[in-house]
């Protein structure tokens, strides 16, 4: 949005005009990328209490959420350097972790056990990959323009 005042027309927008959202973006991502890979981690090796205590995990979930983990921080600092490969990262682990749900849905169907936990998580992580990737490429183009 902009406004005119006089000859000057100025856009609102971050005080900085540097793009403010990347760093939010990018900022968010970060952070859930080192919760992902610290709680994965200490299931994955943390040795047989961590995994007792986990309950009934589910390996393909385990595995692919901790894997996705160092992806989560990859396109977070490539947001906010404001790399365009940011977005195809994004777009990349929306449709990789709604296909592990979906995966996910699947053994429980069958009689799989699960936590009801990694149903929360597994649908925090789907809409937080899908708004990033529905989002980062305003935030995105609009930090390069900015800078």
């Amino acid at each position: 949005m902009t406004t005119t005042a006089g000859n000057a027309t100025t856009a609102l927008g971050p005080p900085s005009g540097k793009g403010f959202g990347r760093f939010v973006a990018g900022g968010l991502a970060i952070l859930f990328g080192v919760a992902t890979l610290v709680e994965g981690g200490q299931v994955l090796f943390g040795g047989s209490e961590a995994r007792t205590a986990a309950g009934n995990v589910v390996p393909f979930v385990l595995g692919f959420n901790f894997a996705a983990g160092f992806f989560y921080l990859a396109t977070g600092g490539l947001t906010i350097l404001q790399k365009p490969i940011a977005v195809w990262l994004a777009r990349a682990l929306g449709v990789a972790t709604i296909a592990v749900f979906v995966a996910l849905g699947v053994h429980i169907l069958n009689g799989g056990a699960f936590e009801s936990r990694t149903v929360v998580a597994m649908t925090i992580r789907s809409v937080f990959w899908s708004v990033q990737a529905l989002a980062l490429p305003a935030i995105v183009a609009r930090g390069r323009e900015q800078s």
